[in-house]
């Protein structure tokens, strides 16, 4: 860990090549710029998330050099454009001040994939943010029945993450309908239902919940196959994320489905409930789900479509604690010994979610391993869980693995976008921004940073149809999950405060006596100061006292009223 201070000469922006270099470049018929350009377009986006300027997207015409008259946005192609354009909103993430006047002036592009990827930025600039004049959904709303495809896919993601956790009724009343709508296409319905899943997290909505059910048993066996089908599902078990018993009605009418999503829906729905419950009887459950051997054939590949959510069910269930990881951690790797190859595809992801931002050593070497694996779409997945577990970490090793990756697979385009797109997360934010749904020491969950999550790993299951395609946007998905890993002091007017404060590795002094040290092999440092995963900060002055009592994020200080200056 650093101080913030010495990182803080990295305000200036940074150039995706940066993060890229060493790897071969692509030549010859292996070269597509297109791809080339999306690739540089999400490292940029990832790696300066958050301070406002870039130099791609945000530089101005009069600042870009005079060999250069072209907008980046417009060298990306079509969907490409999309994406380029959302990229605004996730440089600006949390200002929504300085952020939408970069934004406004593509709404008014006459290129349909340049207003939805406008739309999208919108979405992410006020994600995780409150603001007074509300201005996303004036700006948004209009969109969701616009008839373009794109732009209203734009509009409805964006809505979703402006608003992940709201609860808000307006967008409640504007998407139910897109969901109900048999008429509406597959992608549409399950953007829609994907929106409604992160506003409406652990909310047990009725309404939404009986609309997302009727939009699964009115559609044919043609659409419940396809990836967007899955969304509808993943929106589903979002509404219940860890409710628990609550989910037993929804549990049972999902047993009534057409027999291509019901098996699926049913393991997701338990899933989620039960997420970081550390409920031993589901994993056993979802064990022998994963342990079967299913003999399939091309038109019967959906008999054994369930077992990947049961293999991040596991996951999903077991990561609320250290020991209920661990054991998760070697299920995984005899699954991935004895599994079938549906489930060797998911463990990657399964990894991923297991160790968000937390680049350990046995994890970093098991991913690194399965991105040669012989399999493509586990050597995909296992390229972005290595993203995800190293986001925004800048860790060493870690770059050093996507780097010899990126010269393996300079003939293979996808995989070499995906390999882009990981170092781009792994240095997320210049090193200041995490995607762990956990805070507050680990005690509790954050159900909006986890369905930011599920979203990019449920995309990561037909990752040839999502990601790989035209949809690579839903990326931005986690900035949902993304905050800041270091800890600020202040006063109680709110002002920067630098004091000394201590910080180690976390020590587990559950029912020990006394009062035992709560660190180890701690170094003093002065705030504001990063944090990594596993760490915790002691205050190292008693002329203050915290206001909460763990220290993470921002701490308010209150001076200590019988505190005595000792003079040496």
């Amino acid at each position: 860990c650093c101080y913030l201070q010495e990182v803080i000469d990295s305000l200036a922006a940074l150039c995706p090549c940066c993060c890229c270099a060493d790897g071969r470049q692509p030549q010859g018929a292996a070269l597509d710029s297109a791809r080339q350009n999306l690739a540089s377009t999400f490292v940029n986006a990832f790696v300066n998330a958050g301070f406002g300027q870039d130099k791609l997207v945000t530089v101005s015409s009069e600042q870009q050099s005079s060999g250069e008259s072209v907008h980046w946005i417009f060298k990306n192609k079509d969907h490409g454009k999309t994406s380029a354009t959302a990229s605004l909103g996730l440089i600006s993430l949390w200002d929504v001040e300085g952020g939408l006047p970069l934004i406004d002036k593509y709404l008014y592009s006459s290129d349909n994939a340049v207003v939805a990827g406008a739309l999208l930025a919108i979405g992410l600039v006020n994600c995780g943010v409150q603001n007074e004049n509300d201005p996303a959904f004036a700006l948004i709303s209009d969109y969701v029945s616009n008839t373009d495809p794109g732009v209203r896919s734009g509009a409805i993601l964006g809505l979703g993450l402006a608003y992940a956790g709201t609860q808000r009724e307006e967008v409640q009343e504007l998407l139910v309908p897109l969901v109900l709508d048999s008429d509406m296409s597959m992608e549409v319905a399950g953007l829609a239902a994907l929106a409604l899943g992160l506003v409406f997290t652990s909310s047990c909505k009725e309404d939404v919940v009986e609309a997302i059910l009727t939009a699964l048993m009115s559609r044919g066996e043609t659409e419940l196959s396809s990836p967007w089908a899955k969304f509808l599902v993943l929106a589903l078990g979002l509404l219940f994320l860890g409710k628990q018993d609550t989910v037993e009605a929804t549990l049972e009418i999902t047993k009534t489905l057409h027999e291509h999503i019901s098996k699926y829906a049913q393991v997701v729905l338990d899933s989620l409930a039960y997420c970081g419950s550390g409920n031993v009887l589901k994993v056993q459950e979802l064990l022998g789900l994963c342990g079967e051997h299913i003999e399939t054939e091309e038109a019967t590949v959906w008999k054994a479509v369930h077992q990947a959510p049961a293999v991040l069910g596991i996951t999903l269930i077991s990561m609320a604690e250290p020991i209920g990881s661990q054991m998760a951690s070697r299920m995984l790797e005899h699954l991935l010994q004895y599994g079938e190859p549906l489930v060797r595809r998911a463990i990657p992801l399964a990894l991923a979610l297991l160790n968000v931002s937390n680049p350990g050593q046995q994890v970093v070497d098991a991913l690194s391993r399965l991105s040669h694996d012989a399999d493509t779409e586990v050597a995909q997945n296992a390229v972005v869980a290595l993203g995800i577990v190293g986001a925004g970490t800048n860790n060493a090793r870690l770059a050093g693995i996507l780097r010899s990756l990126a010269s393996y697979y300079y003939k293979e385009p996808t995989l070499l976008f995906l390999v882009r797109v990981a170092q781009g997360l792994a240095h997320m934010g210049k090193g200041l921004v995490g995607l762990s749904p956990y805070h507050t020491d680990k005690q509790l969950l954050s159900g909006i940073a986890v369905a930011g999550l599920l979203a990019v790993l449920t995309a990561c299951q037909d990752l040839k149809a999502t990601i790989g395609a035209k949809h690579h946007y839903l990326l931005y998905c986690l900035a949902a999950a993304m905050k800041p890993r270091m800890l600020l002091t202040v006063d109680e007017q709110l002002q920067l405060l630098n004091v000394p404060v201590r910080l180690g590795q976390a020590v587990d002094v559950v029912a020990q006596a006394g009062r035992p040290k709560t660190i180890t092999g701690f170094q003093t440092h002065t705030t504001p100061v990063l944090m990594s995963s596993g760490e915790r900060a002691e205050l190292g002055t008693e002329k203050y006292i915290p206001l909460s009592p763990i220290l993470e994020h921002i701490v308010i200080l209150k001076p200590n009223p019988d505190y005595v200056e000792t003079t040496t």
